[in-house]
């Protein structure tokens, strides 16, 4: 590799761009806010052009070239443009989030850069590879450190904390500028693995006096690098295991006997991470409980980590209609009791609630009549939580037995079917043989 290298141009050409001056803070402004509004528009094309213009890589690969050169002239000079180059960006993102009037519902884009995972470790690295290698070869392909910029993706965290500190999200500003840390982190490792790989010359020549002294404070800045990002590291294989396997366990879970996940949800960012179980159906006796539990504990989760909502379950085995209806009323007058205390308040609420129960025996013998096989429709009456903002609503599972199965296109006409017939927007059908 070493015959393909200019260590002299590399240098060079690495020094004279860590710095912010002139039309270099101008262009990483208008980066910033180019980026800023594609995040607000969830505009992937124009967040890619901004890191496309971005001079960002410069201090960074200053850093791990001081790094590996010994050199804490330079490295005082990268982290110093650095933490401008930082400043302006934030400042540049805040006040264009405080002026811009537009605020979308899903900001998917924002919410992506608030959520490192394991593969953000190995784009920065590998990025960071890329673009010293880009650096020092001697024939320039012209497309590697703009590709590295788009790969790396270190102006999007930075415009999600503007966008944190110009709304006051604690959740934006502090995930984002750990992505942008750990991208900053892993990039400066590669820089300097490979600047110690290729021998770049140092500045101090043979003064042995001044190469030590320099050692020695490159060891403990690199110490002081590396240990965070190691943990970080490894928290985020943890997290990205502990995913996996609820994932795989809700999947060879679905059916619980007369039970049924229909959703679930994981939270790493409690210690230690939770798995929460939505079930549908009827609700899980103790063996199956048990089985659902030791399984788990085969994947490497407790049974203290396992969440299980059985709040759209029936509790019996077998239940009429009667005594769904009367199950239901006693939920009712007792909420109402606690809440009222008064015969008005209660008749009017009971008024209410006749109004919306579910006609399952209606809904079945229609059902019935339009798909022949049909056995039993059980409907259970639940409720969907939106993890991003907290919103709720009505959601309808309906359990349908046949002989011989529906198609999957049965299944989805059912779905839309249920949905015109009940009046509302979230049904799910589960079919079982």
């Amino acid at each position: 590799m070493r015959d393909h290298v200019d260590l002299e141009v590399a240098s060079v050409n690495i020094r004279s761009n860590i710095y912010f001056r002139g039309p270099n803070v101008f262009i990483l402004a208008c980066a910033i806010v180019i980026a800023s509004v594609g995040l607000n528009l969830n505009s992937i094309p124009v967040i890619i052009g901004a890191m496309l213009i971005s001079p960002v890589m410069g201090p960074i690969l200053g850093f791990g070239l001081g790094l590996g050169t010994n050199d804490t002239a330079l490295v005082k000079d990268s982290l110093k443009n650095f933490l401008v180059m930082v400043l302006i960006s934030i400042l540049s993102s805040t006040l264009f989030y405080l002026l811009s009037p537009l605020q979308l519902e899903h900001q998917t884009e924002l919410l992506a850069r608030t959520n490192p995972t394991l593969y953000d470790v190995f784009i920065a690295l590998f990025g960071g590879f890329a673009g010293i290698l880009e650096n020092s070869r001697k024939e320039k392909g012209g497309t590697v450190i703009p590709g590295v910029a788009i790969a790396t993706a270190l102006m999007p965290p930075l415009c999600t904390v503007g966008y944190g500190i110009a709304h006051l999200e604690w959740r934006f500003i502090v995930g984002a500028f750990y992505l942008f840390i750990i991208n900053t982190v892993f990039i400066s490792l590669a820089t300097f693995v490979t600047v110690k790989y290729l021998h770049f010359p140092s500045p101090h020549g043979k003064e042995e006096a001044i190469r030590k002294r320099s050692a020695r404070w490159i060891a403990v800045i690199m110490v002081l690098m590396l240990v965070p990002s190691v943990w970080s590291a490894v928290q985020m294989i943890q997290d990205n295991n502990f995913a996996i396997s609820a994932q795989r366990l809700v999947h060879d879970n679905t059916n619980l006997g007369k039970s049924y996940i229909y959703d679930y949800r994981t939270d790493v960012e409690v210690n230690p991470p939770t798995l929460e179980l939505f079930l549908a159906g009827e609700k899980m006796d103790a063996a199956t409980r048990e089985r659902l539990f030791l399984d788990a504990e085969q994947s490497g989760i407790t049974r203290g980590q396992i969440i299980i909502r059985e709040d759209a379950a029936f509790q019996n085995e077998i239940m009429t209609e009667s005594e769904i209806i009367r199950n239901m009323i006693d939920s009712h007058d007792r909420e109402v009791e606690q809440l009222q205390g008064q015969v008005d308040s209660l008749s009017t609420s009971i008024e209410f609630f006749k109004a919306q129960q579910l006609p399952s025996v209606l809904i079945t013998r229609e059902i019935a009549a339009q798909y022949a096989g049909v056995e039993e429709v059980t409907l259970t009456r639940g409720e969907r939580v939106q993890a991003e903002n907290g919103k709720s609503d009505a959601a309808i599972v309906a359990i349908v037995r046949t002989e011989t199965g529906l198609k999957e296109a049965e299944r989805e006409r059912i779905e839309q079917w249920l949905r015109v017939r009940l009046g509302v927007n979230d049904v799910t059908v589960i079919v079982k043989k």
